[in-house]
């Protein structure tokens, strides 16, 4: 028999986690802090994107994609945003493997060390605010309304809860 399901007004992680695993939606990955979205699940996400995005259409807002990576500096600036999370960022130093020495395995090449240090962090302001104005763009004013735009959208987005919820209600 199985265990019961967690009551969602007690824990409501444990029973989204649960809910997740007994649905067969995701999976742990290898990468702490990361999972496997599997098919199921990754469907779900793809229904949400496009209800989000007309959304966010409606209001006006357009998309942007920015990069994975931040460079440590431009998180430094916005250090009252990185209070709290900063202590859990991934940190990338080089840029290369090679082939152990020693004929086993791969290490880290010393001589491709980063200039600087790079942030994993996608959800940072800080990978907006200071990047060079697209060209036929008008500006810096324009530079910072992508900013605020892509805020309002995670903000929104965090908001709602509405992967989780979503998931949730396609499990059940």
């Amino acid at each position: 028999m199985s265990k019961a399901l967690p009551k969602r007004s007690e824990n409501y992680s444990e029973w989204y986690n649960e809910i997740v695993k007994r649905a067969d939606l995701a999976e742990n990955s290898a990468v702490r802090g990361c999972m496997v979205i599997k098919p199921y699940g990754y469907a779900i996400w793809e229904k949400m994107q496009r209800a989000l995005d007309d959304m966010f259409k409606a209001t006006g807002h357009v998309n942007a994609y920015f990069p994975l990576f931040v460079p440590k500096s431009f998180l430094e600036k916005e250090e009252e945003h990185a209070e709290g999370f900063a202590k859990e960022c991934a940190v990338v130093t080089h840029y290369r493997l090679k082939a152990n020495p020693d004929g086993k395995g791969l290490v880290v090449d010393p001589n491709a060390k980063l200039e600087e240090e790079l942030i994993i962090r996608p959800t940072s302001d800080a990978r907006v605010l200071k990047r060079p104005t697209p060209v036929g763009h008008r500006g810096r004013r324009r530079t910072e309304k992508w900013a605020r735009q892509n805020s309002t959208q995670e903000r929104l987005i965090g908001r709602l809860g509405i992967l989780r919820e979503g998931l949730a209600r396609s499990a059940l």
